[in-house]
């Protein structure tokens, strides 16, 4: 698989489709993705691949005891969903998790290396502005790798 990556915008139709980029679709080896919740309202889409990966790490590296573990799992695994490309390139994004994203109409879809993320236009518009003053320090983070 190559490189999930670069920033598109697109619409969302009256029912729930959307057209997801071509450069990102010919990344792909698959025609289906696993799309679920983020932790920042958005929803991120994987391969089925790195989803097996994630989901078996994160199933790993929680607790069935644990009150937090079981929360973090039902929120990304319990909600997630297949969806299938169409013949015309679209996913069909679930009503539930078109709430949960604030999907209206207006959408950015950004190529994170291993995932998507597909977020609602204004709402990604105020998290990039949020995120602004702190980026600097959050770099700052990865003073000790050499790139």
């Amino acid at each position: 698989m190559d490189l999930l990556i670069g920033e598109y915008r697109n619409t969302l139709d009256e029912k729930g489709r959307i057209l997801f980029p071509s450069k990102l679709r010919a990344a792909l080896t698959q025609d289906s993705l696993i799309i679920a919740k983020s932790l920042d309202k958005s929803l991120w889409l994987y391969t089925p691949e790195y989803w097996t990966e994630l989901k078996t790490k994160l199933m790993e590296n929680t607790s069935l005891f644990s009150r937090q573990g079981r929360m973090l799992r039902d929120r990304l695994l319990g909600m997630a969903q297949v969806v299938e490309f169409d013949k015309a390139g679209r996913i069909s994004v679930p009503q539930i998790l078109r709430e949960y994203a604030g999907l209206t109409k207006d959408c950015v879809i950004i190529g994170v290396d291993r995932y998507v993320e597909l977020w609602d236009a204004e709402a990604y518009r105020k998290n990039v502005e949020e995120f602004e003053p702190d980026a600097a320090a959050a770099a700052e983070l990865l003073a000790g790798v050499n790139f």
